[in-house]
């Protein structure tokens, strides 16, 4: 996923909002989940957040992320997100990492196992 943050996406500093970020890493972290378990999934923990810099507008955020753990009814992944900088002389920095547990869901909205990997 990639993006760039927008003036309304600002604190009082002038800084990207934690909680925009952080929204963000959740939307981009479960993109994996989702496909891996072939249906709905619900994030259950955000279970570390690092906000290593700021981040500002004009930043253009890319978003990576794995799957590091699959359970029987939930997957954890862990993301990435580097900004560049300066276009005219670009600059790559990571300015955050997370990671974060999905549980797969039925119809119902009960855990369900994630299906077998079929290759």
């Amino acid at each position: 996923m990639r993006l760039m943050p927008m003036p309304r996406d600002l604190n009082g500093a002038g800084d990207v909002f934690g909680g925009w970020l952080l929204a963000q890493l959740d939307l981009a972290a479960s993109v994996l989940p989702v496909r891996r378990a072939r249906g709905r999934v619900a994030t259950v923990a955000v279970n570390e957040v690092l906000f290593k810099k700021p981040v500002s507008v004009g930043d253009l955020l890319s978003f990576y992320a794995r799957i590091t753990r699959i359970g029987r009814t939930s997957m954890t992944t862990h993301i990435e997100v580097i900004a560049e900088r300066n276009p005219s002389d670009p600059h790559f920095t990571v300015v955050a990492e997370a990671t974060f547990t999905f549980v797969a869901l039925d119809e119902k909205g009960q855990p369900r196992p994630v299906p077998d990997r079929e290759d």
